[in-house]
């Protein structure tokens, strides 16, 4: 049987589970949006630490008395010294609650009350009075976002900077190994496997750079704003302490210069910031695509590649081994696709003062950053770094390409290159083979003209 506790807010009274740390507006919230995932725990870290901020700030501006202030940094440091699941116990709140996360604020403030009283109950802490002190949830809660969405995207920047590391090792190694290029899914010029590698690379380290560049407008918090952006109740340089305290917290240049009608109506730097994280995912999902098709068959498709046997691939067809990685990471792609509309569309729900979908909107940004930055460290470890080229697959289908024969055409020009790659076509020829027959060229000629490796520019380079 589980026991219970009564106790009261400004709507009456509540019952609540008699070992819960939460209060009576978590209760009701509990029990009115009992649907979908719970709040996601940095962002409850995130509260923690802000208030933690709050009650140091308040101390130096005597706004609270020094001795409340110091046993709510003490209630705040022993719950983030919880592991995960213990801390989850008293954080039961969903995303789907009040677009503004006014209910997961309050949680917040009156666990950390709770929890103050068990370490000491002749100090009394209330949640609003004294964890809340010179904060609103419309602040606060926007303050959180910025700051995990940050933290979120350094983890993402350095987890594709481990991925292109790995494809540089590929790059380098394979930069003179020559292979067929395609172009409309059809044959083309040859080029060599490092230097389609190098493409990869390249959008990759375009990508990183556009999260550095972008990754500050996160940096600009809300706090300091209370309830509409006025700054009702919040002690001077309030909000300037706790972007000191959130920096040297997070490691990451926060900073309470900001106007603050913005940070609570508008989330835009959440909004671009996802932008190119969807980006990232689209690059992604092209250069995961090439991997797994180049390495498909092993006998029966284009065999270029050999990738690692992480796991067997069939329950019925033994041997088979599967691109499991790049579907991973693909199938990550497609959600953070999703996420971006989600995130479009909750930062353009800012009514007056405060947009009111902002607990959507975060676990959203959160999801990708997350799904990005660990489907990544699997593919650049568990597929890439195991990465081999088929060497003698590659030169056979070089070999075979009729698209060499642009090597002929400064030569013998564009139309008679053309009927040479169509005879071979049309008669089962090898390229070389329709060259003599032709008469345009000579085999010494040929050999002399057509050489792929040399058709790549390697060496100009």
């Amino acid at each position: 049987m589980v026991e219970y506790r009564i106790e009261e807010d400004t709507l009456g009274a509540v019952k609540i589970p008699s070992t819960a740390l939460w209060g009576a507006q978590t209760e009701r919230s509990r029990n009115n949006f009992p649907t979908g995932d719970p709040m996601p725990l940095e962002i409850v870290k995130a509260l923690l630490q802000i208030k933690k901020a709050a009650a140091i700030a308040n101390k130096e501006a005597q706004a609270i008395e020094a001795d409340k202030a110091d046993l709510i940094v003490k209630a705040i440091d022993s719950l983030l010294a919880l592991e995960d699941a213990e801390l989850r116990k008293d954080f039961p709140l969903v995303i789907y609650q009040t677009g503004s996360g006014t209910q997961s604020n309050m949680n917040a403030n009156e666990v950390v009350a709770h929890m103050a009283a068990k370490i000491d109950d002749k100090i009394e802490i209330l949640p609003n009075d004294h964890v809340n002190h010179g904060q609103s949830s419309n602040d606060i809660f926007p303050t959180a976002m910025n700051i995990t969405a940050a933290v979120a995207v350094d983890k993402l920047i350095t987890a594709a900077q481990h991925l292109i590391d790995e494809l540089k090792v590929k790059q380098e190694k394979y930069w003179r190994t020559v292979k067929v290029g395609r172009t409309h899914l059809q044959d083309a010029t040859p080029l060599t496997f490092g230097q389609e590698v190098s493409g990869w690379v390249s959008m990759l380290e375009h990508d990183v750079d556009y999260l550095q560049k972008l990754n500050p407008t996160l940096s600009e918090l809300a706090m300091g704003g209370t309830a509409v952006g006025t700054g009702l109740n919040a002690a001077p340089h309030f909000a300037d302490k706790i972007a000191s305290l959130m920096t040297d917290t997070y490691q990451h240049a926060f900073t309470a210069d900001s106007n603050k009608f913005y940070g609570l109506a508008a989330h835009s730097g959440l909004n671009v910031v996802h932008g190119a994280i969807k980006t990232l995912a689209s690059d992604l999902m092209k250069i995961a695509n090439d991997v797994r098709f180049l390495a498909s068959g092993p006998r029966s498709g284009y065999g270029e590649l050999n990738i690692p046997a992480n796991e067997p691939g069939s329950s019925i067809m033994p041997g088979k081994v599967n691109p499991t990685q790049a579907e991973a990471i693909t199938m990550a792609a497609v959600r953070v696709m999703g996420n971006d509309v989600v995130v479009n569309v909750a930062s353009s729900q800012g009514n007056f003062e405060m947009n009111v979908y902002k607990p959507v909107l975060i676990s959203a940004f959160l999801e990708s950053a997350e799904l990005m930055a660990g489907t990544i460290m699997g593919f650049a470890d568990k597929m890439i770094a195991g990465l081999t080229v088929n060497a003698e697959r590659m030169q056979e289908l070089v070999d075979q390409s009729l698209m060499t024969v642009t090597a002929l055409s400064p030569h013998i020009g564009y139309h008679d290159s053309a009927v040479i790659a169509q005879q071979a076509e049309k008669e089962g020829l090898t390229l070389r083979e329709a060259a003599v027959k032709s008469g345009f060229v000579s085999g010494e000629d040929f050999d002399k003209w057509v050489v792929p490796l040399a058709m790549t520019n390697i060496d100009k380079a």
